[in-house]
């Protein structure tokens, strides 16, 4: 799966903020990242900051907390949910893409879900509600050693969610936006600044080349 995301979409990066706000925040933190460097970066007003963006504090230059406390994290989950500032760095953006669409029903897992990108996960599926719920979809395949078995190869849906499947892609490729967003706040600015300077290249060694003929025009 390919999440196809644009670092300059800013349109979509605010949609990402927002989804990560209401969807992921409660239990995950971005604490490399400030609440004000996302307001400058994205085109966000302090005060719609405040009102639809900020759960956990109340100052704007206060990095991205989670509003869950830990000791109960770890109690409820096993383990605490990690920090998402550089999951994108760790993981890619593709993978998390895939990990977002490929939850499905397993009866005997904890949570009740797993997942096809990330098997035995321990994370919910929160965005359940959004999708609608999937199964698995497995194929025989014959082992090595002859014996047929069931193979995991896929997922399906089994139910509407709140959104229909477009819809959800479009979130799923927000939020993931964002979060390679949070890995490296500098790189739409990066992206931009490199096309400029390929594009000055360019018109440099046009001139050049054509300085070089000038000045050998006359030269057998």
């Amino acid at each position: 799966m390919h999440a196809n995301i644009d670092p300059t979409n800013v349109s979509s990066l605010q949609r990402g903020a927002r989804n990560f706000m209401n969807y992921c925040s409660g239990c995950h933190s971005a604490k490399y990242v400030r609440y004000s460097r996302v307001a400058d970066d994205l085109g966000i007003p302090e005060d719609m900051l405040k009102k639809n963006l900020m759960f956990t504090s109340e100052r704007v230059h206060d990095t991205i907390k989670v509003a869950m406390p830990t000791a109960d994290a770890a109690v409820w989950f096993g383990k605490a949910p990690p920090d998402l500032s550089l999951v994108a760095r760790s993981r890619g953006a593709d993978w998390l893409y895939g990990f977002l669409k490929t939850y499905y029903l397993e009866e005997f897992s904890p949570t009740g879900v797993n997942n096809l990108t990330f098997p035995n996960t321990g994370m919910p599926h929160v965005l359940w509600e959004l999708q609608g719920w999937q199964r698995p979809v497995f194929h025989p395949v014959e082992g090595a050693d002859g014996e047929r078995r069931d193979e995991l190869v896929g997922v399906e849906p089994i139910g509407d969610g709140l959104l229909n499947p477009d819809e959800y892609d479009v979130f799923v490729r927000d939020l993931v936006n964002f979060l390679d967003y949070l890995g490296e706040p500098v790189k739409a600015k990066r992206t931009r600044l490199g096309v400029k300077v390929i594009a000055f290249l360019l018109v440099f060694t046009l001139l050049a080349w054509a300085l070089k003929r000038e000045y050998w025009k006359d030269i057998k």
